[in-house]
């Protein structure tokens, strides 16, 4: 029954994703590159609203603890496990206020309206997998760019999504780059729950009345442990709390 009803729901929701990644893709022109950084920064939050509001159609409920952890004036590297899209759109608008970035793979970086855009301008950076050298480079970039300028980094060391909520193993280069080259971060493991469930049955129809679930653990000092010991605790807590 549930996904007899989600046919229709699905097709609503999938116009409303369009037009929110359409509209926005022209402010946030208009944003940056009339009025810089800090006019594209509310654009994408005001976007991201739209775009969790979407989800509402498919009876998503959102449940965040510890926003209150989150250290300000400091740099940031989010660990997250990755389970769908949707991870993506909860983190930037529930932890908005830490200016999250993102370690993408380059095929999002082109073709996408608004999330192609914000990728190429507004602090993230694009990574190509078969290219390790390039891909470290660029991670590199983005701890020096989140260290200078006191914003976030979100990367997800599974690499990859999970399709059932199973946790994948970490990866340890990432977060050892970006430990290095940003020095004065904290490290904010994060778990994400139930995102899933929304393509547990592919892109269309989706899943309905689910709960994300975003939970923030507590900030941890890069440089306050040798890296094994903080990779080792990063991974920990974050997979930890999965539930599957």
């Amino acid at each position: 029954m549930e996904k007899i009803i989600s046919y229709p729901l699905s097709a609503i929701y999938y116009l409303l994703f369009g037009i929110t990644l359409g509209c926005f893709h022209a402010v946030q022109w208009v944003c940056f590159n009339l009025f810089g950084y800090k006019a594209h920064k509310k654009s994408v939050d005001v976007m991201n609203f739209f775009l969790v509001a979407n989800t509402r159609i498919l009876g998503t409920r959102y449940k965040v603890s510890g926003l209150e952890k989150l250290p300000t004036g400091l740099p940031l590297i989010i660990a997250s496990n990755h389970q769908s899209m949707y991870d993506i759109t909860t983190i930037c608008w529930f932890m908005r206020k830490v200016h999250p970035k993102f370690i993408s793979k380059i095929e999002l970086g082109k073709g996408i309206p608004s999330i192609s855009y914000n990728l190429n301008h507004g602090g993230s950076v694009l990574i190509n997998r078969k290219d390790p050298k390039q891909a470290l480079t660029a991670i590199r970039v983005m701890a020096e760019y989140i260290e200078t300028n006191k914003r976030s980094a979100v990367i997800f060391p599974e690499g990859t999504r999970s399709k059932t909520g199973k946790p994948r193993p970490f990866a340890e280069n990432g977060l050892k780059i970006l430990t290095k080259y940003a020095p004065s971060a904290y490290v904010v493991p994060i778990t994400i729950n139930n995102a899933w469930k929304i393509t547990k049955w592919g892109y269309f129809p989706l899943g309905l009345g689910n709960c994300i679930e975003l939970i923030i653990h507590d900030p941890i000092p890069a440089k306050a442990k040798p890296f094994p010991e903080l990779f080792t605790e990063i991974e920990q807590a974050v997979t930890g709390s999965i539930k599957f």
